[in-house]
């Protein structure tokens, strides 16, 4: 019986892995504007957090403490995807050595990732800006042609 149950749990787990690495198999399988869409997404969550901790933060009242601690922890959440899209999707599949614009997509990727980390950092409304400034520059040097995000664009 318990042979059964590691070998249940090792199999659960192997197929959990496979679920969570689906993109790093070379399965062809790619959704470039999903993840700029999210990304972006991604953003105006930051952004309103952002708000949300500076209008909670002059409160002291324990709701107020609790929702403040929230909107951190989200901000962070919604950051630390950003960053997890451009290096794992990205970084490690989708921006090629041999691309055209190969040095434009890797620094305007690198500067999403700079975006990510200042959102994190502070709560200066800038930095949300200058992190969806940073998306639609990778777009630019991603795709060669202007984003049309029409729910996103600020």
């Amino acid at each position: 019986m318990l042979r059964f149950s590691v070998l249940s749990l090792l199999t659960t787990l192997m197929v959990a892995g496979q679920a969570l690495a689906h993109c790093e198999v070379p399965c062809g399988i790619y959704a470039d504007q999903r993840r700029f869409e999210e990304m972006l997404e991604d953003t105006d969550t930051i952004e309103k957090a952002i708000n949300q901790i500076k209008e909670l933060s002059s409160k002291d009242d324990a709701l107020s403490k609790n929702q403040l601690a929230r909107w951190v922890a989200t901000k962070e959440l919604h950051a630390t995807n950003t960053q997890g899209i451009i290096a794992q999707y990205f970084m490690t599949q989708r921006i090629k050595p041999d691309a055209k614009n190969y040095e434009k997509q890797l620094t305007t990727a690198h500067a999403v990732l700079i975006g990510a980390m200042k959102t994190k950092q502070g709560v200066d409304p800038k930095s949300a800006q200058s992190l969806r400034k940073a998306i639609l520059d990778l777009y630019r040097a991603y795709e060669g042609k202007e984003p049309k995000f029409h729910s996103h664009e600020h």
